[in-house]
C-alpha cells in the first residue's frame, strides 16, 4: 500500500474502516484521520510524532536542537512502548514521567498486566486546561467500544487527540492489525509527508489524499486492514459484541472460581475490568508459613516452576510475572473464541496437580 493506483481496493477498505472506527470512538467521520500500522508500539510512536509536530512544527526541518526539553506523561503501568518512542525520537526515557515543557499525556485503556483503565474523562479535563496532547493507548481495551455493556469503561475517549486500537487483540483479528486514529484531519500528512516525486505526484487524475504512503513513516505497508475487513463482514458489529462479552463473562467466571478455592489468592479482590485475571497459587506447604518476606520469597518461585511443568507436560500455558512489590503471579487473559468454562476448570485443576508438592 503505497498509492491508490497500486492498491485501490485495500486503500478504500482502510478508508472505510477507519471512518467506522472514528464513528465508534465518538468522532465525526469527516474530521478525523488515521492509518493501520505494524502493531501498537508503532501506533503509539505515531502519537508522539504528531503531538510533537503539532506543538513544534519546526522539528521536521530543524530537528531536536530547535526545541526546548519536552516531557511525556504516562501512568505507572503504561506500556513500555511510550518510553521506547521517547528513546527513538530523541526525547529520552528520563523525560517520560516528569520534567520540563509538558507536551503529551498517554492514558491507558486496558493495561497489559492488570487490564486497568485510566480515568479518561479526568485526564481529558487536565489536558484541555493545560493544552496538552491526549493520547489513549487502547491497544488492549479498545475492543470494548464494540459492546454496549462495557463501552462505558472508555468514557472520555472521544476527547482524545489520538488513539491506538489493536483489533488483533480483544477482537481476535489475526496478527498484525493495529490502527492509529487521529482527531485532526491533515495533521498526519503534514507531519510525515516528503512528497517523493517518483510516487506522490500532485497532478494525478484522482484525489491524491488516497496516496496514503506519504502520511506514514513506512511508505509501503502490508494490507493489514484486509483481515479486519473480512472479519467485520463475516461477524458484523453484533458478532464482535457477542464475542467480547463472552470473554468478559469467562473472566468473571474465573474470578469467582478463584475466590471459592482455598489454594488460590487473587492479586486484587475486586472484579476484573477487562479479561485479565491475576492470581497466585499457594501450595499447602506455603499455607502453613505466616505471610512475610520468607513466604513471599518462596511464593515467587511457585509460578515459574508450575509453568515449566506445564510446558513439559504440554497440557496448557499461562503467563506469569511480578509487578512492583508483588511477587510472581499468574496472569490469565481471554481472547480466544474457542475457550469454554470447562477449559478454565481444567486450568485450575492442572495448576493444583502440578503445584501440589511444591
Amino acid at each position: 500500500m503505497f498509492t491508490y493506483e497500486i492498491a485501490p481496493v485495500f486503500i478504500a477498505m482502510e478508508d472505510i474502516l477507519l471512518k467506522k472506527m472514528h464513528e465508534i470512538t465518538g468522532w465525526g467521520e469527516t474530521e478525523a484521520d488515521g492509518v493501520f500500522s505494524p502493531g501498537g508500539t508503532i501506533s503509539n510512536l505515531y502519537s508522539v510524532i504528531v503531538a510533537r509536530y503539532k506543538r513544534f512544527p519546526e522539528i521536521k526541518t530543524k530537528g531536536m536542537t530547535a526545541l526546548p526539553d519536552i516531557t511525556l506523561f504516562a501512568s505507572e503501568h503504561s506500556h513500555y512502548s511510550v518510553k521506547k518512542a521517547a528513546a527513538v525520537l530523541g526525547i529520552g526515557t528520563d523525560n517520560v514521567i516528569a520534567g520540563r515543557v509538558p507536551l503529551y499525556v498517554c492514558a491507558t485503556a486496558g493495561t497489559t498486566v492488570y487490564g486497568a483503565f485510566d480515568p479518561l474523562a479526568n485526564i481529558a479535563d487536565i489536558c484541555k486546561k493545560y493544552d496538552l496532547w491526549m493520547h489513549v493507548d487502547a491497544a488492549w481495551g479498545g475492543g470494548l467500544l464494540m459492546t454496549r455493556k462495557h463501552s462505558f469503561k472508555l468514557n472520555g475517549i472521544e476527547r482524545a487527540n489520538s488513539i491506538t486500537w489493536n483489533p488483533h487483540k480483544l477482537m481476535g483479528v489475526p496478527l498484525q492489525c493495529s490502527a492509529f486514529l487521529i482527531h485532526e484531519k491533515g495533521l498526519l500528512q503534514a507531519c510525515n509527508q516528503l512528497r517523493a516525486e517518483y510516487l506522490f505526484q500532485p497532478d494525478k487524475l484522482y484525489d491524491v489524499t488516497y496516496d496514503t504512503g506519504d502520511k506514514t513513516i513506512q511508505c509501503g505497508r502490508h494490507v493489514d486492514v484486509f483481515k479486519l475487513w473480512l472479519m467485520w463482514r463475516a461477524k458484523g458489529t453484533r458478532g464482535f459484541e457477542i464475542l467480547i462479552n463472552k470473554f468478559l463473562e469467562l473472566a468473571e467466571y474465573l474470578y469467582k472460581e478463584l475466590k471459592a478455592r482455598d489454594n488460590f489468592e487473587l492479586v486484587f479482590d475486586g472484579e476484573p475490568e477487562l479479561t485479565n485475571v491475576c492470581f497466585w497459587y499457594i501450595p499447602p506447604s506455603l499455607r502453613r508459613i505466616p505471610r512475610g518476606p520468607e513466604q513471599e520469597k518462596m511464593l515467587h518461585q511457585v509460578a515459574p516452576k508450575i509453568k515449566a511443568r506445564m510446558i513439559e507436560e504440554g497440557t496448557t500455558l499461562v503467563s506469569y510475572q511480578p509487578q512492583g512489590d508483588k511477587v510472581n503471579f499468574f496472569r490469565m487473559i481471554f481472547s480466544n473464541p474457542a475457550t469454554k468454562k470447562s477449559d478454565i476448570d481444567f486450568l485450575l485443576e492442572e495448576i493444583e496437580r502440578l503445584g501440589m508438592d511444591l
